[in-house]
């Protein structure tokens, strides 16, 4: 496929509108609404908030590398479960056969490929909700503080299942921000997760940009882009899937938070 690769080395990201069917996103968003549906949260929930990582000391989450759990927002109180969920993860592509197949379609495989990607391995995938009117804020960050590899690999494939605009909280990113150094890393220290500060560098003094995505776009996010995302104040969802790759080729880190004890990542095939 054609991929305009000057553009991806000068911003760090790529926007392709169309690249997903209507009919897969609304495979999507069906298979999800089913497993939320047969979900049973029991006294326990689970919260996911980038702005405290209380879910880092929740074995749910710690273990979540190789299964699919479910996640709250931090703002949900007596909504129902399908309008309180943050998201699902971290291994629906492997485990749920709708996403399995949408997760390895060619044209994804051959997009990896064109992005210098030789021994492509899908290592996480989540489904996004970003609720209405709870939707949680999303705080600066690189992809590569979580999925840590020698060298830096992991690429970010986030696929619109709504349209994503600056109401309900679409992506923005630092264009070129993906040429400075890496910040932060989150990782295993023990039985914790902890966040390492790696260089203090500051994010560039560089205007950021509104990823506004219609539904079926693709965002491919390089795993040093710093990105973020608003919360959704707005009385319209925001449903997303986003894979994470990297290059089997690389040492993917021991003490990466995320781990696959039970189910080595594989490619497309």
């Amino acid at each position: 496929m054609s991929v305009d690769l000057a553009a991806w080395q000068r911003d760090g990201f790529l926007v392709l509108p169309g690249f997903l069917p209507a009919a897969d996103c609304d495979a999507l968003q069906e298979r999800a609404a089913e497993l939320v549906a047969g979900y049973d949260p029991g006294p326990a929930r689970t919260v996911f908030s980038t702005r405290d990582q209380g879910h880092a000391r929740d074995r749910t989450f710690r273990e979540s590398g190789d299964a699919i759990r479910f996640f709250f927002e931090e703002e949900a109180t007596d909504q129902p479960v399908p309008l309180a969920l943050n998201k699902i993860g971290h291994a629906l592509h492997d485990l749920d056969p709708v996403f399995d197949r949408v997760s390895r379609r060619p044209e994804l495989a051959a997009l990896a490929g064109a992005l210098g990607l030789e021994r492509p391995l899908l290592v996480q995938s989540m489904y996004l909700f970003k609720q209405p009117h709870i939707g949680g804020e999303v705080g600066w960050h690189q992809d590569a503080t979580y999925l840590y590899t020698r060298p830096s690999t992991v690429t970010g494939f986030w696929i619109a299942l709504d349209d994503a605009d600056r109401d309900n909280g679409c992506l923005v990113a630092l264009p070129g921000g993906h040429r400075g150094p890496l910040r932060q890393r989150f990782r295993r220290r023990g039985e914790a997760l902890v966040s390492e500060t790696v260089d203090a560098t500051p994010w560039p003094d560089t205007p950021p940009v509104a990823l506004e995505a219609p539904r079926g776009t693709l965002v491919v996010l390089h795993g040093l882009l710093p990105h973020a995302s608003a919360p959704n104040r707005s009385g319209r969802p925001r449903h997303a899937y986003a894979l994470h790759v990297v290059d089997g080729k690389a040492d993917y880190a021991t003490d990466n938070w995320l781990q696959r004890p039970n189910r080595p990542p594989r490619g497309f095939a």
